[in-house]
């Protein structure tokens, strides 16, 4: 990406990195009894997760996704369902693959996801979670908050920030949503749909940085 074609300052994309790299957890992946492929805008969890299927990581993964606005026009029929195709285009098994069409916030993604494993007769001790590489942060708080016996471990594309943004092409969009979770994995705790998590000062200050700067759009109220 050339100076010419960002349209953030050398600062902010500073910032960002730094956000970014808050975002992702750093674990070391090892088996684990299921995955859970979080959707979102960003088909690059499904190719992520087959990666992780054919490397041996787990033997069943749940998609787990409705709509959300930005969304639907890209995944008319829903998150999970489009994910699962691409997987199965990936040479994921059909049979190693279950489905939650209905889950429209992260909490429902793992409550559901949850609840159609029961239905399959699965009750796992570990998960891998595959999300987004700026929410693996915010799964992790949600997962241990809303399912505690389990452990939890956080994967997602292996993308610089730089490489994440020519795959999404819209940087302001992919800075307003590095805040937004951020803001979420900040303020979700006290609203009991997360765990606390230590956030570094030189990250606040970034975050409340580019808030003033106007990366706003993903905020909640």
């Amino acid at each position: 990406m050339t100076d010419n074609q960002r349209t953030i300052t050398e600062d902010q994309w500073r910032k960002a990195k730094l956000i970014w790299d808050y975002h992702q957890m750093g674990h070391d992946l090892a088996p684990a009894d299921v995955a859970i492929g979080l959707g979102s805008h960003d088909l690059g969890v499904a190719a992520a997760t087959a990666e992780l299927y054919h490397s041996g990581l787990f033997p069943t993964v749940v998609f787990t996704g409705g709509n959300s606005p930005t969304t639907a026009k890209v995944f008319p029929r829903g998150e999970a369902v489009h994910f699962r195709e691409h997987a199965i285009e990936l040479g994921v098994p059909a049979e190693a693959i279950l489905l939650e069409p209905n889950a429209a916030n992260t909490g429902q993604n793992i409550t559901l996801s949850r609840q159609v494993l029961a239905a399959a007769g699965i009750t796992p001790t570990t998960v891998l979670l595959v999300s987004k590489p700026y929410m693996e942060r915010r799964s992790f708080a949600t997962a241990r908050k809303l399912w505690p016996e389990v452990e939890v471990l956080c994967a997602s594309e292996l993308l610089e920030l730089d490489d994440y943004l020519k795959s999404i092409g819209d940087e302001k969009l992919v800075l307003d949503m590095l805040v937004g979770d951020l803001q979420r994995v900040i303020e979700y705790p006290r609203l009991g749909f997360a765990i606390d998590q230590d956030v570094p000062e030189d990250v606040h200050d970034a975050y409340e940085s580019l808030i003033r700067d106007g990366f706003t759009s993903r905020l909640i109220s």
